[in-house]
């Protein structure tokens, strides 16, 4: 980092805050002794998104959370917890490594996070994401729900 009044490029750091993705450090010239702060970003780096048809594009987080949004539409989720749910889901493909992540592993992600929040956002979310074609996909989905909720309940009670 060069001192914004001498160009010299040593410094020291004084202090150091993080706050979430950013970093606030506080340094001082170790030639003039002038005091300033930077900010610094982690860069989080996700993988290519390999579409159904080949094509690969960048991941992108909007329109992840356009999908969300569209199905807790008129549900009681709040905009804080669908970027909960976006950033476990960043965390989730970048812990995961690798270059390139396909849409089918993104949608059951992110099916499995809808899951535990909201049961009828999950049945939206599934019923685009998987693209039924009859009513006995859809059931299927209803009944997988119904008996994981009656698991749930078992559990709950011993």
């Amino acid at each position: 980092m060069r001192c914004f009044r001498c160009g010299a490029d040593k410094d020291s750091v004084i202090d150091s805050r993080a706050d979430g993705a950013l970093i606030r450090r506080r340094r001082e010239c170790n030639q003039c002794g002038y005091r300033f702060s930077t900010l610094e970003r982690i860069e989080i780096v996700l993988p290519m998104v390999v579409k159904k048809d080949g094509r690969r594009e960048a991941f992108s987080s909007e329109k992840v959370r356009k999908g969300l949004e569209r199905a807790c539409e008129k549900r009681p989720i709040g905009s804080e917890t669908i970027g909960r749910l976006l950033e476990c889901l960043e965390v989730q493909i970048t812990e995961r490594g690798g270059k390139e992540i396909t849409t089918n592993e993104i949608g059951m992600n992110v099916l499995v996070l809808l899951r535990d929040v909201d049961q009828i956002a999950y049945v939206r979310f599934a019923s685009v994401y998987g693209a039924f074609s009859t009513i006995d996909q859809f059931l299927d989905i209803l009944s997988s729900l119904q008996e994981t909720a009656q698991i749930s309940n078992a559990v709950g009670e011993l």
